[in-house]
């Protein structure tokens, strides 16, 4: 008889925190995510998270009473803050609407929630939540800066199209991602890369027609932002330079956004020095339009005719160092994959190379899942490969690194 391994949030407890904001609906999934992987999910609300979702439904989905009464006769004692405080192997409060998170820098103890917040010795996670006016507010921004300083675990919130409106900052993140962040917190990888400054780029570049056009690529940049979350969870520093791509920023990660080529060089170049490890993961245009139009091109004729140039190429220059980091490449193609990358990982000088195959669209562009083949050369310069299943980008991420430590730690020792 065989037994299923253990699940990696089995017998934690995850007392999770909802109050006011649109982004209260996403929170049953959460929940779902959460006990899929083995936790135990109690919910807290305030009267201003009851507004957006029942408390009916998060009982439903977690199997467990929803509590929003300070002193709940029901409670032992009627001190249920108290049980609850105890109770929580971590408090996470998604979405954070302005007003706790006031409440929270400031010790204020007026409702459930932030008594509890104030009687758990358990870490505390806020993903904030609301319009991108009030996130960039000072008031707003001196509340977080307090937090930090109080130990408190800020997950960033994402931009993007907000339910008002407005375009902006102040998204907060998918459950997937919130779930990625309990997992780290709670069950930390081993600290494999303790020490390691690791540099990634992600996403696409735009290079720019004239103020209203661009040419660009399909890159969703979700390798890239699954290999800073892992590398993160791993014990690295990490700086991600990412392109225009719509996505959270990995907790704990250092993110710096760019557009063009030319930007996401220059903030490599930046932050290079420092860097035991460099992943070159964007999908960085090869060519850019000679000239820039300083208004928009006008449709007056039946053909339109654009001469190029080559863009700097990232990954080669970061390779050609005096004192190059541990460098990692990628190779999508759609034909001919393992070969085409065995000729980059060469010819740029890299140390280990990642190849995919990007027409299949169960694992290319936009997909949640990948599939690789790793190639590099050993100390006989032979060329070794190992592929890489079809897995979820995060399992990807992880092998890549992991193959990246063991050839670093070869390559010193």
């Amino acid at each position: 008889m065989t037994t299923s391994p253990e699940l990696p949030l089995s017998g934690s407890k995850v007392l999770i925190g909802i109050s006011g904001g649109i982004a209260a609906y996403k929170i049953p999934e959460l929940v779902r995510r959460l006990k899929d992987l083995g936790a135990d999910v109690r919910v807290v609300m305030t009267q201003g998270g009851k507004a957006f979702i029942t408390p009916l439904t998060l009982q439903a989905v977690s199997g467990n009473p929803v509590h929003d009464d300070l002193l709940d006769p029901a409670a032992e004692a009627a001190m249920g803050h108290i049980e609850l405080a105890k109770w929580a192997d971590l408090v996470l409060i998604a979405p954070a609407s302005a007003s706790t998170l006031g409440r929270l820098a400031h010790g204020l103890a007026d409702d459930l929630l932030s008594t509890v917040c104030l009687a758990t010795p358990a870490p505390i996670a806020v993903a904030p939540a609301m319009n991108q006016q009030m996130w960039a507010a000072p008031a707003v921004q001196d509340n977080m800066a307090l937090l930090r300083r109080h130990g408190v675990h800020i997950i960033e919130p994402a931009s993007g199209a907000q339910a008002c409106g407005d375009v902006g900052a102040g998204r907060m993140p998918e459950p997937a991602e919130l779930r990625e962040a309990v997992v780290a917190l709670l069950r930390p990888k081993p600290q494999i890369l303790s020490g390691k400054q690791v540099v990634i780029t992600a996403g696409p570049t735009r290079e720019a027609i004239d103020p209203v056009r661009y040419i660009s690529n399909h890159s969703s940049g979700k390798m890239g932002f699954a290999l800073a979350t892992v590398a993160q969870q791993l014990g690295a520093t990490v700086t991600l330079v990412a392109g225009p791509c719509q996505l959270s920023t990995p907790y704990g990660v250092e993110r710096v956004d760019v557009i063009s080529a030319d930007d996401m060089l220059q903030a490599v170049e930046a932050v290079i020095d420092a860097a035991d490890i460099f992943i070159g993961c964007a999908a960085v245009a090869d060519y850019r339009p000679q000239k820039v139009g300083s208004t928009k091109i006008k449709k007056n004729s039946e053909s339109l005719v654009l001469e190029f140039t080559r863009n700097p190429d990232i990954l080669a220059t970061v390779a050609a160092r005096k004192k190059p980091p541990f460098t990692i490449g990628f190779a999508a193609e759609t034909n001919d994959v393992v070969n085409y990358a065995a000729g980059k990982l060469t010819r740029k000088k890299l140390n280990l190379i990642a190849a995919n195959d990007v027409s299949d669209t169960q694992i290319g562009f936009n997909s949640d899942d990948n599939a690789m083949t790793l190639l590099w050369h050993d100390k006989n310069n032979e060329l070794q490969q190992r592929a890489l299943g079809r897995d979820s980008k995060t399992a990807i991420a992880e092998a890549i690194l992991t193959q990246a430590n063991q050839l670093l730690n070869n390559a010193t020792s």
